[in-house]
């Protein structure tokens, strides 16, 4: 049995109310069950659709996102997530950059690293280069001033913890960003990589060993079997080409407003949705969330 889903980004709640009976007769489906209105919905089938890729197709250019996955074991008990663009909406490398002048020059780099036409750990430490000389306080100033939460992080990681999963925030990013976005969003712990700093200036360096795909992959297994669990146990969310790895060995690896090379591998894409619908994917309800 399989469940599908159908989600529709909050500001828009464009999901018509006939959308999910259709497809679900289509498709010799159940009823559908409305997680909320004009937002979520979702109804089983006893097999994959044979025309899934169309009707997938055809939804995204009304703003509808579809997904089918196994009905059984929906809900995980381990959230894994990247950083940046996932669960906030700023790359903060790329913000450091336009801060010490060279914005354009890494924004780029960022763009092609993630988009898996570079090697990431060639690339960061390209990146990170450019940023020697920078005072160390300006990190504190970025934070500050220009990175937001992305829509729905909050409410994604609050539910899961109350339903008792664990949640870890796992970046190729910097541990100046993740521990203070891990300490706002509720994270039960967070790793990236660390800017070296000598005299508060950085140096352009980066502690080795660079966490990159490999190493997401690594805290995907070692967070699974130090709770017991397995990577089916795992949702895994991110959007670039490092993020890849963890996505493809978790139980449910959700390709969230990505890259498009890396949307083409995932399992589960989100193209229109918010970080809420990671738990729409799991049966819940917006009953059921948690908002503090």
């Amino acid at each position: 049995m399989f469940t599908v889903s159908l989600i529709a980004a909050p500001a828009a709640a464009n999901l018509d109310q006939d959308l999910p009976g259709g497809l679900a007769a289509q498709w010799h489906g159940s009823d559908p069950r409305w997680l909320a209105p004009g937002i979520a919905a979702e109804f089983d089938v006893a097999t994959v659709p044979s025309d899934l890729d169309r009707v997938w197709s055809d939804l995204q250019q009304i703003g509808i996102d579809l997904a089918i996955q196994p009905a059984q074991g929906r809900r995980k008990r381990i959230l894994l997530a990247d950083m940046d663009s996932t669960m906030i909406a700023q790359e903060c490398i790329d913000e450091l950059a336009d801060v010490a002048g060279v914005g354009e020059r890494v924004a780029d780099i960022t763009a092609r690293a993630m988009n898996g036409e570079l090697n990431f750990h060639e690339a960061l430490v390209e990146r990170v280069g450019l940023l020697a000389g920078l005072p160390e306080g300006t990190i504190q100033e970025v934070l500050a001033s220009r990175i937001t939460m992305a829509p729905g992080g909050q409410v994604l990681v609050a539910t899961m913890r109350a339903h008792g999963a664990y949640a870890a925030l796992v970046s190729g990013g910097f541990t100046a960003f993740t521990e203070s976005v891990a300490a706002q969003l509720g994270f039960d712990e967070n790793r990236a990589n660390t800017l070296l700093a000598e005299d508060g200036v950085l140096t352009g360096h980066v502690a080795l060993p660079v966490l990159g795909r490999e190493a997401k992959v690594e805290a995907l297994e070692e967070i699974a079997a130090r709770l017991g669990l397995t990577p089916e146990d795992v949702l895994a969310v991110g959007d670039g080409a490092n993020d890849l790895g963890m996505i493809q060995m978790a139980g449910a690896g959700v390709a969230l407003h990505a890259k498009p090379a890396v949307a083409a591998q995932a399992q589960l894409r989100i193209n229109h949705g918010d970080l809420t619908a990671l738990l729409y994917l799991q049966g819940y309800a917006a009953s059921d969330f948690v908002t503090a």
